[in-house]
This record gives structure tokens, C-alpha cells and sequence, in this order.
């Protein structure tokens, strides 16, 4: 692949509800460019951007892949993200690379979610967009009702480029509204037709509209425009440049994947409608000198790289995909990893198309590329040179918070397990292994439950490991509410020296949920002497690891030894931590010992017409509403405080009820005491669980 400079350069992320058509859009892209003699299918699983064998298998892609193609003189990297929501990541982590944006809706299917999600990331990323809408051959495909829908939501500044001619029901050809011809496909050559009669009126409403959004880009067109003027092509197409960078305009423009239509236009209009990386304003820190570095996709610059994504594929390996900052990045180059401390050398440098490796010799400022074999290098870190140490800010990736247990079936793979997981969470940047030692348990955080059973498919089919996801074990805490006051006297002869420890020691509420326990003496008299004082406290610091209710650990307790006595010969310090160990037991379920369950500070940003349904949810499910929110954008931010006990299974819940525009954040705000019925169905699941032989790992 040819060499190309900022200028030339276009980086294009499709975005869309699952199932719109980025995937068949983008080989249509391919297939015009010349990457393959042949369209694939995503049901045949042979498309350029869904390689993996997960995605050939479940016919969707569910990760961000790369289709670098050479159209017009210049270079377009097409960015092909997942639709479905629980690969959010995949799209974020393309987003940052992307200058500009394409929307892909269903003709068939209209504006989805995934349409209004991916219009929101746009403009939370102030990124200029154009919307593509796909399936015009499919018979009860609307144009008309996608445009007046997008037009009802986001105002005048959707402007159709083009409107379909339709012939015995079947997609034919199109109207131009810039130049005001039409022409049809026939074969495979495209000859110019007249303008059927049904799309005059709407081709005078569009023009009027890019005349007037034309008119606003400078005063000397608006006077022209209001002296009844018109533009000439050249102007409209430069006016449009202007505005669609601007974001104060997003064209529209349609065709059918399947068939190649409309495919060769919305190539042209990349090239120029959207932006190319030069002129546009990015920023890093120089920590050398802490002063800002305006990178601005300055090839002349001191070069810098953003690793905005990492593939670890155990068939294609470990490729480090980066977006040229600064500067032109060449083989043989040093480059710097400060976050990592580490220097590393570029071997080889890529282009990915899809799965395939293209070797390059430079990318320049603006371009997107593979680093192989950058060992220490991680998604978010900056590569620079190590006189010129340079830092990007990370991008905002979703926080997982849809968490599950899971075990290796076979033992013998726990190292493989945690390898494999380490791998990738790496590559997913949504993924986040947690080890909750205080419950015996390792958890695994995703997006939602459909994100982690991928992740075990893709586990066992890539890796060759298997795992069984499980519900959690909820971080339940034991203390007490009352006082008591209990002796134990350890007792052991066996011959020889025997085992002799007796303790009288008081049990109360600390008063600090932070602490699982205080230990004081106010032992007189020599009755327990002070060397057997440590033992004392060692039997209550491994007692209250696994509390004598149901197992869980214990907090806020004061444990006081006051009397006892001893042996000369038999007493020890385990016969000491023995008996401390058993009174703990004792006292501890005679002073009203009671289960704590750890509560939530929850946000559910939901739009208005959701509130009621959520807020009864959130009741049934043992939850206080605090309060609400507006967003200002027709939301509202719900927050409550809820149980982490039945916050299991939300994420799914919450799609269902909002048809997944809903979402949730929570952190963890304190521990308060459980209810009384869910303590006893809680002890009496564990008593259950021991009795079975049932043993914690």
C-alpha cells in the first residue's frame, strides 16, 4: 500500500444499531476498492472485517476492525465497530481513533437505538457524521420515513443528498439533490434519467434546505441567498464541506450493500464531504517540560503515537493498533513508552486489513497503523521519543459493572485461565478480572451477561480452556448488636504434655464497621500471663475471617480478655489461641449476632417516559429513590440506594424495560443490616451448603 500523506487521509468509523448493515457496507467499500474480486456475506462468515471465529460463528461482529482502502488519490481507514451493546468498548475505542463518523440505518428497520446511541457519541465527540441508509432493495424500505424521523429528532440539519427512484417496487437509481439529475443503475453501468414527477416536491424541499445551510456559512452567500441568487455546484459542495466539518450540517445518502448501489457515491462524499486529521486540534503533555504539546497531526512535529487499541489473537498475534499524533513514525524506530519506563524498537510496521497484515515503510501524521511484538505496550499509553516524552490523555472507556464467579472446569488450567483472561483483558478494554479473597471467590466484570458468556466461547474456541460462569457469592459482613460474656476452658491430655488454655472474655459492638475487631486485656493478677496475651488475639484474628453465623467476615467487634488461668506445664499459646478461637464462637452468637449486607449508591440515566417504570422496579427490588435528575438532553439521572443482592441480573432487566436506552453506574456506599428474612434464607443456604459436604474454594 502506497505511502500517504495527512491530507489524504480519512478516518471513518461506521457506527449503527446491530444488524444495520456496517459490516456488508463495508466490504461493498472493499469490494469498489479492489481489496477482494468477490463480495463476502456475513451469514457465510467470508466478510474482511469479521475474521474472528466467534463472529463467523454467531454472525455479528463483536469486535472493531480495520479496512484501509485507496479511493480518489487518497486513503480511507474504514473503522467496522460492533452494533450490539455489549461491546460498547469496541466502538468507544474506535471513536477515538475516528475523525468522522458514518451512521448506518436499516431502511427496513428505521432509527433503532444503536442509531440514537451512535448519534450521541457524535456528539458527545463533537465528530462530523453523515448517515447511510442501507436495504433500499429490499421492498418495504422507506427513505422518506428514516429522513423524516432523523429530521423530527435532530432538527434541519439533516440534509439529503440524494432520494431513491423507484421502478415496479424494485430500487433503480437516484435523484442528485446537489445537481439535480438522476441517473439508474442498469447492469453494471449508471446512465442518466429524467427525475420521476413523485420526487420533484422533495427534491425543491431538500435543495431549499442545503441553500439556506449554504447561505449561513458566510455573509457574503447569505445576501446573495436573500437577493434570490442561486449557487453554483462547486460553491454548494464547499459550503457542505464547511458545515458537515462544523457538524452544523449531516447529509444523508443511501443504497442497497447487497448489490453495490450507492456504494461508489458515499465513497466520493468521504473523500469530499469529511475531514481529513490535518488542521484539527490535538493535545498532549510534554513531560519534560509540563507545557502543552499541540500535536494537530503535524507531520513536521516531534513524532508521537496513541495506542487506541490491542489485538492479541492467538492466530494473528499481538498487533498494538496506533493513530499517528505527531510527526511520521518509520521502521527502526526508537520509541518511548513512558507510562511503561520502557524503550522499544518498531521491527515491522502495518496497515491491518481486516486479519491481513500489510507491511508499510512509514505512516504519517493522521494515519492509523500496527506496531507487532510491543511487549510491554497497553490500549491508552503514548509511544514518543524519549527526548521529547509525550502524554495523551486516555479515552473514557463504559465501566463494567455486570459481574459473575467463574471457576476453571479443570483444575489443572488455572494458570492457563489466568494467562488467557490476562490476555484478554488487554485486547477488551471492558473486561476486568477481580480476585475477592475475603469471600474465596474470582470474579469477572463485563458489559453485561452476553459480553462474558462470549468471552468463555471465545475462552474454549481460541484458547482451548474452559470455565463455568456462576452467580456470585454477595460480600455479606457478620457483627454484633448486643454484649455477652463467655469462658472457655481448652482441654487436652494425651500423654506426656498435655494442652491446657482457659479464657473469660467479653463480646460488644466496637462501633467501627471499618475494623473486623479490637482486642483489650484487663487481665489481673497474673491469672492468663502476658506472653499467652498474642495468642489470645491471634485465635479472634483468625476467627473473624469466616464468622460463626454463615461464613462470612466479621466486623465490628471488641473482643476483651478480663480472666482465666493456666498451667505451668501444659499451657501453650495454640491451647491459648484454641480457646480464644471457641469463645469468640460462643460469645459471638449470644450477643445478637446479625448479617450486613452491602448497599449501593445507584444512577439510572433513563429518558423521562421510563421514570415510572423504573422507579417501581427499583421498589420492588428493595430500593430507596433519592431523587431525580434532568440531564437536559429529555433524560433523567434516578438515584437511589439499593442492595447489591438485587442488583444481579439488572443489566438485562434495564435493556428490557428502556429497549436499551437505559443505563447504570453504582459504587459501593456502605454496609447495613440485612432484614431479618433475608438473614435467615441466607444462614439457612449455608448451613444447607455444609451439610452437603459443600466446601468453599
Amino acid at each position: 500500500m502506497n505511502v500517504y500523506t495527512t491530507e489524504k487521509i480519512r478516518n471513518v468509523v461506521l457506527l449503527g444499531h446491530g444488524g444495520a448493515g456496517k459490516t456488508s457496507l463495508a466490504e461493498a467499500m472493499g469490494y469498489l476498492a479492489g481489496l477482494t474480486s468477490r463480495m463476502g456475506k456475513v451469514e457465510d462468515g467470508n466478510t474482511i472485517s469479521d475474521f474472528g471465529k466467534e463472529e463467523q460463528k454467531r454472525h455479528t461482529s463483536i469486535s472493531t476492525s480495520v479496512i484501509p482502502m485507496e479511493w480518489s488519490d487518497c486513503k480511507i481507514n474504514v473503522l467496522d465497530t460492533p452494533g450490539g451493546f455489549d461491546f460498547v468498548g469496541e466502538m468507544e475505542e474506535a471513536v477515538s481513533a475516528a475523525d468522522a463518523a458514518i451512521i448506518v440505518v436499516s431502511g427496513k428497520a428505521g432509527v433503532e437505538v444503536g442509531t440514537e446511541k451512535a448519534w450521541e457519541i457524535c456528539e458527545k465527540n463533537n465528530l462530523p457524521r453523515m448517515f447511510f441508509v442501507t436495504d433500499m432493495d429490499v421492498d418495504n424500505a422507506s427513505y422518506k420515513n428514516v429522513v423524516e424521523d432523523l429530521t423530527e429528532r435532530y432538527g434541519k440539519k439533516i440534509a439529503p443528498l440524494h432520494l431513491p427512484i423507484r421502478e415496479n417496487e424494485k430500487f433503480v437509481g437516484y435523484v442528485n439533490v446537489i445537481s439535480e439529475k438522476a441517473q439508474k443503475w442498469v447492469g453494471k453501468e449508471v446512465v442518466d434519467c429524467e427525475i420521476p414527477d413523485y420526487s420533484v416536491e422533495y427534491l425543491n424541499q431538500y435543495k431549499e434546505l442545503l441553500m439556506e445551510a449554504v447561505a449561513e456559512t458566510s455573509e457574503d452567500l447569505m445576501e446573495r441567498y436573500f437577493s434570490g441568487e442561486t449557487f453554483s455546484e462547486d460553491e454548494i459542495r464547499a459550503a457542505l464541506r464547511i458545515s458537515v466539518n462544523s457538524c452544523s450540517i449531516v447529509p444523508i445518502s443511501m443504497g442497497s450493500n447487497i448489490l453495490c448501489q450507492g456504494t461508489y457515491t458515499l465513497l466520493d462524499d468521504i473523500v469530499k464531504l469529511l475531514p481529513s486529521p490535518m488542521n484539527k486540534e490535538v493535545a498532549g503533555i510534554n513531560l519534560k517540560t509540563n507545557e502543552i504539546f499541540h500535536a494537530n497531526y503535524d507531520f513536521a512535529k516531534v513524532k508521537s503515537a496513541y495506542i487506541w487499541k490491542t489485538i492479541v489473537d492467538p492466530f494473528i498475534g499481538k498487533y498494538s493498533l496506533v493513530k499517528v499524533m505527531s510527526g511520521v513514525l518509520k521502521t527502526d524506530d526508537l520509541l518511548y513508552n513512558k507510562e511503561k519506563e520502557i524503550e522499544e524498537k518498531i521491527g515491522k510496521m502495518y496497515v491491518l486489513q481486516g486479519s491481513k497484515p500489510i507491511e508499510v515503510k512509514e505512516l504519517h501524521a493522521g494515519d492509523i497503523g500496527a506496531l507487532a511484538k510491543l511487549t510491554a505496550a497497553r490500549t491508552g499509553n503514548t509511544l514518543s521519543t524519549k527526548a521529547n516524552p509525550i502524554q495523551y490523555g486516555k479515552y473514557e472507556i463504559s465501566t463494567p459493572y455486570t459481574y459473575l464467579r467463574y471457576k476453571p472446569k479443570n483444575k489443572g488450567d488455572v494458570d492457563k485461565v489466568a494467562q488467557t483472561l490476562q490476555k484478554m483483558s488487554h485486547e477488551d478494554q471492558t473486561l476486568k478480572i477481580v480476585n475477592d479473597s475475603e469471600n474465596r471467590q474470582t470474579l469477572i466484570y463485563g458489559i453485561s451477561e452476553p459480553h462474558l458468556e462470549t468471552v468463555v466461547s471465545r475462552m474454549l474456541n481460541e484458547y482451548k480452556v474452559e470455565v463455568e460462569l456462576s452467580k456470585p457469592k454477595i460480600a455479606y459482613k457478620e457483627t454484633i448488636r448486643k454484649k455477652s460474656d463467655v469462658e472457655y476452658k481448652y482441654k487436652k491430655q494425651s500423654g506426656g504434655h498435655g494442652q491446657y488454655g482457659h479464657v473469660k472474655m467479653r463480646f460488644e459492638p466496637s462501633g467501627n464497621l471499618e475494623q473486623p475487631y479490637e482486642f483489650t486485656q484487663e487481665v489481673v493478677g497474673g491469672a492468663v500471663p502476658k506472653n499467652f496475651f498474642p495468642a489470645v488475639e491471634k485465635g479472634l484474628q483468625e476467627a473473624v475471617i469466616r464468622g460463626p453465623l454463615a461464613a462470612y467476615p466479621v466486623v465490628g467487634v471488641k473482643g476483651t480478655l478480663y480472666d482465666g488461668s493456666y498451667h505451668p506445664v501444659d499451657s501453650s499459646e495454640m491451647a491459648f489461641k484454641v480457646a480464644a478461637m471457641q469463645a469468640f464462637k460462643k460469645g459471638f452468637m449470644e450477643a445478637t449476632p446479625v448479617l450486613l449486607e452491602p448497599i449501593a449508591s445507584l444512577k439510572v440515566t433513563v429518558p423521562d417516559s421510563y421514570t415510572g417504570d423504573i422507579m417501581g422496579d427499583l421498589n420492588k427490588r428493595r430500593g430507596r429513590v433519592l431523587g431525580m435528575n434532568p440531564t437536559g438532553s429529555g433524560k433523567q439521572v434516578i438515584e437511589a440506594e439499593i442492595p447489591m443482592s438485587c442488583l444481579s441480573g439488572y443489566c438485562t432487566d434495564l435493556r428490557s424495560m428502556t429497549g436499551g436506552r437505559g443505563s447504570y453506574e453504582y459504587v459501593l456506599a456502605r454496609y447495613e443490616q440485612a432484614p431479618a428474612d433475608v438473614q435467615e434464607k441466607e444462614v439457612k443456604a449455608r448451613a444447607e451448603a455444609v451439610a452437603e459436604g459443600y466446601k468453599e474454594e
